[in-house]
């Protein structure tokens, strides 16, 4: 089965790695989200795309959450203390990567194209493709004024509550090489559990993938990244009760109109499957919770069977 996931970066990430256990690895094709890309020291950093692409090939750090297993820290922490940026952690594994793709980038290599060759070093056999090449930015209106993401997100431990979601560069942002095609031959879409704020929406941003997403013609199965209607990490469920009005099945699945069939979301929240297939959806309770590895992997084989 062709399989194509859209995904952000850590909750998409782990259960990536289920789905190319539950299926088979070549048929999977990830769209992964750009808008939180940022330059730290120089570097072209894509947050998003590393977790996915570190998660895939084994060599996540399960306990913090972010970055390479095994990490040191001499050339960021010989960085700050000579005065360089020093609110974004870069470990010494994670920086051969930025170089390397820094380096590529500025010799006007595609993003895309970078990211396939990334991939293949790190022996993935799912394909990974950035949304889109072009420069997207998330940006996030606050009471206090507008930030880009990395600054809420990071720099602010994203406390500042969320008026708005917006995206630089979202008029002229064309798909990727081989995104489009990815999705017209899909025999199935998947939103992975991710906040669909600032994981999710950046990829639709681009008008042509949503596009793609609304003419599909196969299942489209979203997976909530809510449990008990709260966030394991990050603020997904802030962001919902401020932005959709509430964090119960039905206002995930309110963040993907006329994009999704099917709502794959936590037992814990089952009472509220009644409101979810009122909207015309498939809903799916079952355990979400990715402890491990097998976790990520069931969750991943009830998706397809929800289908």
């Amino acid at each position: 089965m062709r399989i194509v996931a859209l995904s952000g970066g850590v909750g998409g990430a782990r259960f990536l790695r289920g789905l190319v256990r539950a299926a088979d690895p070549v048929d999977v094709t990830v769209v992964g989200n750009v808008g939180d890309d940022v330059e730290v020291l120089g570097m072209h950093v894509s947050p998003d795309l590393d977790s996915i692409l570190y998660a895939l090939a084994g060599v996540s750090d399960d306990e913090r959450g972010w970055g390479r297993a095994d990490e040191s820290w001499a050339a960021f922490e010989e960085a700050s203390r000579l005065g360089g940026e020093s609110w974004f952690q870069l470990g010494d594994r994670d920086l051969g990567l930025h170089l390397v793709r820094t380096q590529r980038l500025a010799g006007g290599e595609p993003l895309s194209a970078v990211t396939a060759d990334l991939t293949r070093a790190f022996g993935v056999e799912a394909k990974l493709l950035p949304a889109t090449d072009d420069r997207l930015r998330t940006w996030i209106d606050t009471p206090d004024g507008s930030l880009p993401f990395q600054e809420w997100f990071v720099a602010r431990r994203h406390r500042d509550d969320v008026d708005r979601v917006r995206f630089e560069g979202e008029d002229e942002a064309q798909p990727a090489p081989g995104v489009l095609e990815a999705i017209e031959q899909a025999e199935l879409i998947v939103i992975c559990p991710s906040n669909p704020f600032v994981s999710i929406w950046p990829i639709l941003a681009v008008a042509e993938i949503r596009a793609a997403v609304e003419r599909r013609r196969v299942p489209s199965v979203a997976v909530s990244p809510l449990i008990g209607g709260r966030a394991i990490k990050g603020p997904a469920d802030r962001m919902l009760e401020r932005l959709a009005g509430g964090t119960a099945p039905v206002r995930v699945a309110g963040c993907y109109p006329d994009l999704i069939d099917v709502l794959v979301f936590d037992e814990s929240d089952a009472d509220g499957a009644a409101a979810v297939e009122h909207e015309g959806l498939r809903a799916v309770p079952v355990p979400t919770l990715m402890h491990d590895l097998g976790a990520a992997t069931a969750l991943a084989e009830a998706v397809l069977a929800g289908v």
